[in-house]
């Protein structure tokens, strides 16, 4: 889904900046984070490793929509954000491919190897860096 459709959707709408909600957003991310990071290893975790990191990624794309001026109200969407809002097309393509790996596990109950969970959660964690970094930047972009 583009931009476009995603705003006509109403998948996505501009809002005004809210920065205790941007605040909160990245509390809950750090939260998540130091959870994924709180358990161990094992095969009988590991997608909840990876979902918890996610949702601390997706916290702080969400936050970062909201800097914009945007909310956006699926996955999918924040995809078509970094790519034409925020002029990110690598970052949006590392995004969508993370995204459809967790979705893959939570949805189709897809099994990983240990290996492949590290390196999911280390490619998550990488990007939320760099999602968290684009935040505190005091550039925006006008829309």
């Amino acid at each position: 889904m583009d931009w476009r459709e995603c705003c006509n959707k109403r998948v996505a709408k501009q809002v005004k900046v809210d920065e205790s909600l941007i605040l909160s957003l990245k509390k809950a991310s750090e939260n998540k984070l130091n959870s994924s990071e709180e358990l161990r290893m094992k095969d009988i975790n590991m997608s909840s490793k990876i979902s918890l990191a996610y949702d601390s990624l997706r916290e702080i794309l969400e936050a970062l929509a909201l800097k914009n001026r945007y909310k956006i109200y699926n996955h999918e969407c924040y995809t078509s954000f970094l790519k034409e809002v925020l002029n990110k097309s690598e970052k949006g393509d590392e995004f969508d491919e993370i995204r459809k790996i967790r979705n893959r596990i939570n949805y189709y109950a897809k099994s990983i190897s240990i290996d492949e969970a590290i390196d999911i959660i280390k490619k998550i964690k990488v990007l939320r860096n760099c999602f968290l970094n684009m935040l505190e930047s005091k550039e925006i972009i006008e829309n």
